[in-house]
């Protein structure tokens, strides 16, 4: 058996753990910074943006169904701030843009 596949998990392991414990043991005392407070805050905002714009544009059949939903998405959340509404407005862009373009225009030409 390979024991050196176990070695990088437990290594890899102990980082992803020292990462999110030594901000909670080394910082005791509130951060006053306004520009490190402000950067901590868009943290998430920022990571879940990276993480779902690929997706968003890539795991659909055609890039242009994808480009298009999150077109939609984005007025969809600029005009109502509502999360099911943007997610029901994207999902249907797609299902729309992806029904025209593998029946509707195959048929047109």
């Amino acid at each position: 058996m390979n024991y050196r596949l176990y070695i990088y998990m437990f290594i890899m392991a102990g980082v992803s753990y020292l990462i999110r414990v030594l901000p909670l043991t080394l910082i005791k005392k509130e951060i006053k910074n306004t520009t490190i407070r402000s950067f901590l805050y868009y943290v998430p905002y920022v990571t879940l943006s990276v993480m779902t714009f690929p997706a968003i544009v890539m795991e659909t059949n055609h890039l242009a169904s994808g480009i298009i939903a999150l077109v939609v998405a984005i007025l969809i959340a600029y005009k109502t701030e509502s999360l099911f509404k943007v997610a029901i407005g994207a999902c249907a862009s797609v299902f729309i843009v992806e029904l025209l373009i593998d029946y509707v225009l195959p048929l047109i030409s």
